[in-house]
């Protein structure tokens, strides 16, 4: 097998038409707002005319890595520190044109350029987590603030509606019982209101004033019994009624607090009587 070569053909050199990995090495440089960074990235790039690259330029390769760096630390130093941690896919567009334009005299096309890393110094890495810590504080207070704002609406609300409906603070009350009793070994207090006490206490003192007045006690609870009897009744009405039965337990009440009060007063008058009789005794003695 023989292979005959062209005229005017010195040499052959076989070209990779594939695209290719450029791993560009960490470079040092300075941001706009002054930070020091180290950003490394990688280029990706192919040979689209060979005769160019091998023509216009004695090493392609070389010539490729050397641009990537000096447009990778032109477009940073033109950067804030936020645009390259924040905007990056921008940097990477930028780099990438840019590489792309210069290669492209040599027969050189750049598909895609990818920043790495974005090394930092210790101390701005501190600062930036300071910096993270307060605004997650930030936000915290404001949503707590809010949720206090939407609980004062609330509650304001709720005391509106309890204003115009007593009922519902009564369903209130009972409710809250409810969680009390679900709990084990729980002593439930309720609160009467005096109100309720109110007419029996009123009419025990009725029956006291009769009685001082010179009756006797169950004279007191008749005249009391024929009193809310008629209190009772309708105006019109035939007042020699029976009393109803909320006055009937009424007089009983009243004859209770009488009984207790009138055998108080006994017993108080005993003392007395007693204590006045004791000096009489002593005199006697002393006879």
């Amino acid at each position: 097998l023989v292979f005959l070569v062209p005229f005017g053909i010195e040499r052959m050199r076989k070209m990779d038409l594939r695209i290719v990995a450029l791993d560009i090495p960490p470079q040092d440089t300075i941001t706009r707002d002054n930070v020091s960074v180290t950003v490394n990235a990688v280029v990706y790039f192919r040979v689209t005319d060979p005769s160019k690259a091998v023509v216009e330029i004695e090493d392609y390769y070389f010539a490729t890595s050397q641009l990537a760096q000096t447009t990778l630390r032109s477009v940073i130093g033109q950067s804030e520190l936020d645009e390259i941690l924040v905007e990056r896919d921008q940097v990477n567009r930028v780099v990438r044109d840019i590489i792309d334009q210069g290669t492209d005299a040599w027969g050189i096309e750049v598909t895609a350029v990818e920043v790495k890393d974005i090394g930092l110094p210790q101390e701005m890495k501190r600062a930036m987590a300071k910096q993270a810590e307060a605004e997650r504080e930030r936000r915290g207070k404001v949503i707590a603030a809010a949720g206090e704002a939407e609980a004062a609406i609330k509650l304001a609300e709720a005391a509106k509606l309890i204003q115009d409906h007593p009922v519902a603070i009564q369903l209130r009350f009972l409710q809250t019982v409810v969680e009390i009793a679900a709990e084990n070994n729980s002593t439930t207090v309720f609160p009467v209101p005096m109100d309720l006490f109110k007419p029996i206490l009123d009419a025990g003192e009725r029956m006291k004033a009769l009685g001082v007045a010179g009756g006797s006690p169950g004279d007191a609870s008749k005249t009391l019994e024929a009193e809310s009897a008629a209190s009772t009744l309708p105006a019109g009405a035939n007042r020699a009624l029976p009393a109803s039965g909320d006055a009937e337990m009424l007089a009983d009440a009243a004859r209770a607090i009488l009984a207790v009060g009138s055998g108080a007063s006994s017993s108080d008058e005993q003392g007395v009587s007693a204590t006045q009789g004791a000096p009489e005794g002593d005199e006697g003695e002393e006879k």
